[in-house]
């Protein structure tokens, strides 16, 4: 058949690589963006955030996913944990289920359409199943690394619950693994490798009214790696997350769009008047 013809027949089957998607003459929409808080780590080690941070400093880090919405969609960036073994071994204060935190910012776990995972740790994977329509986006590296065939872990990133969960979740058609970097999944939202928190992270690019916003997860931890040009203390490449930081402020419209995995200064930057939303603009 002609090649545009069987490009749309591939599409419409769902076998056309996710690193083709472009969006094509579809316009982007501008997005909504929030920081949702769902939980604190009080009195977490700064060195295990920040390389070569002083020994002796701590921060309360925030745990969050971020949330756009637009264009009919509502997306989300991570979607946290809630299980009980997670909350009973690190015992988070403040804790509720990102789905309940959600609820502050007026949205129901069914609206949710989408998910992008931009990387397996449990932190950010395991409350997935919360949103029983979302379409998963993750990189196809990161996938395979972590997870074998038979939906149980390769290595001791990915907790074995998240890894069975993910795999079933992709049985049923739900996970879209993305081909690659600079990859448009969503009119308007775009993902990038090359943070190397883990072997295929990603994070996002999302249009809105104040330009585009950077939302770097894990890739990048707190604004002091960005502001000190110190690599996060826990990646596979240091040059490479430290070249990831250059490049998010060149895709970012502003550096102060740029919103870091887990400080708690985005929610006294982007006051809302909601405890534990920050509105990105």
């Amino acid at each position: 058949m002609p090649v545009r013809t069987h490009r749309a027949w591939l599409a419409a089957v769902g076998l056309l690589a996710v690193g083709s998607v472009s969006g094509g003459a579809q316009e982007a929409p501008n997005y909504e963006v929030y920081a949702v808080r769902y939980a604190m780590l009080p009195g977490f080690p700064l060195r295990a955030m920040v390389a070569g941070a002083d020994s002796t400093r701590t921060i309360d880090g925030a745990m969050s996913v971020w949330l756009a919405r637009g264009g009919g969609k509502t997306v989300l960036i991570d979607a946290g944990f809630y299980r009980p073994k997670f909350v009973d071994r690190w015992k988070p204060s403040n804790f509720v289920s990102p789905a309940e935190a959600l609820s502050r910012a007026g949205v129901r776990p069914e609206q949710v359409t989408d998910i992008v995972v931009t990387h397996v740790h449990w932190d950010h994977v395991d409350g997935v199943d919360l949103f029983p329509n979302a379409q998963v986006w993750i990189q196809k590296t990161e996938y395979d690394h972590h997870i074998s065939p038979n939906g149980t872990p390769r290595e001791s990133a990915i907790d074995a619950d998240d890894a069975r969960m993910l795999s079933q979740l992709k049985a049923r058609g739900r996970v879209r693994e993305v081909n690659g970097d600079s990859v448009q999944i969503i009119p308007g939202i775009t993902v990038y490798t090359g943070g190397k928190h883990t072997f295929g992270s990603q994070y996002a690019a999302i249009k809105t009214e104040s330009g585009t916003v950077v939302i770097a997860s894990d890739n990048l931890y707190l604004y002091e790696n960005l502001d000190r040009r110190r690599p996060i203390a826990q990646t596979l490449d240091s040059l490479s997350n430290l070249r990831s930081h250059e490049r998010m402020r060149r895709l970012a419209s502003d550096p102060r769009l740029i919103v870091p995995g887990h400080d708690p200064a985005v929610f006294t930057r982007f006051p809302s008047g909601v405890e534990g939303i920050a509105r990105i603009k």
